[in-house]
């Protein structure tokens, strides 16, 4: 049996000031939350629901736990954030015995060609319940580290026996289960050729929503427009007499009319985040 978790306790540093205002995992991409991505493709493997699927949450917690409203089993971290390894550590007794897909909430994966969880469906297919899969795209050139050329791409697979000795302390799956798993010869690198960005930067967060709105603008139909917006995402109830280009504008912001923003994001009245 397959279980799930999405992990969504990050506190987001690098994309401060934004996750100041929201927690990583709920910050729009495309005008849908991550998070609600990958609970998503999750329950296109028939994975949905608390008693397959789970979620963690521990910087600003507050919110994930009301955005979830029941859709998933919740874990609170209430000291802060475990980390990867150490968010699962503390769901053993929830995942008790069955292998567990784990997702990052920050993940943004897309493949045109494929509904959401069949683009990640081969790391499931013919699995022996022992070895540990990982999702994994080609390392870019020049760069270093990574699995055999390869790095992670945002989903896991774990077996049971990898995951009934991990704490619940701080810790990361790298250390605790990917490379002791290469280690033995048992890590599995699925390819996964679609499009995927880590996106806890600025910069990729804009590029994750330039994706997903493709070569126009993505304008939510409760925001008002009347200045330009080339290639922009325009969230809920944005208001824009200004210019936008390549930019983000999240849900409530204002972007004045005298005002010409360029791969930025805009948070509430005032707040620019540069790419």
């Amino acid at each position: 049996m397959i279980c799930a978790v999405v992990l969504a306790a990050g506190e987001g540093q690098r994309l401060r000031p934004l996750t100041e205002l929201l927690p990583k995992a709920l910050c729009p991409v495309g005008n849908v939350a991550l998070l609600d991505r990958a609970l998503h493709r999750l329950a296109g493997l028939g994975l949905a629901g608390p008693d397959t699927t789970a979620v963690n949450a521990a910087y600003l917690a507050d919110q994930v736990v009301r955005h979830v409203d029941g859709r998933a089993h919740l874990s609170v971290e209430p000291d802060g954030p475990l980390g990867t390894s150490g968010g699962i550590g503390r769901l053993r007794g929830w995942i008790d015995g069955r292998g567990v897909l784990v997702g990052n909430a920050d993940a943004y994966l897309a493949d045109p060609r494929r509904e959401p969880g069949k683009d990640i469906a081969a790391l499931l297919d013919g699995w022996d319940g022992e070895t540990v899969r990982m999702l994994t795209r080609p390392v870019e050139p020049g760069a270093t580290g990574g699995f055999s050329g390869r790095r992670f791409a945002g989903f896991s697979l774990l077996p049971w026996r990898r995951v009934r000795d991990l704490a619940a302390q701080p810790g990361d799956l790298v250390r605790t289960v990917w490379r002791p798993a290469e280690a033995d010869g048992a890590l599995e690198l699925v390819d996964f050729d679609g499009m995927y960005l880590d996106t806890g930067t600025p910069a990729d967060y804009l590029a994750a929503n330039l994706h997903a709105a493709g070569n126009g603008s993505l304008i939510d139909p409760t925001a008002t427009v009347t200045g330009r917006s080339e290639r922009s995402v325009i969230g809920a109830g944005a208001l824009v007499r200004g210019d936008v280009d390549r930019c983000v504008v999240w849900p409530g912001a204002t972007v004045s009319v005298t005002e010409r923003l360029c791969e930025v994001v805009r948070a509430g009245a005032g707040l620019t985040v540069p790419a």
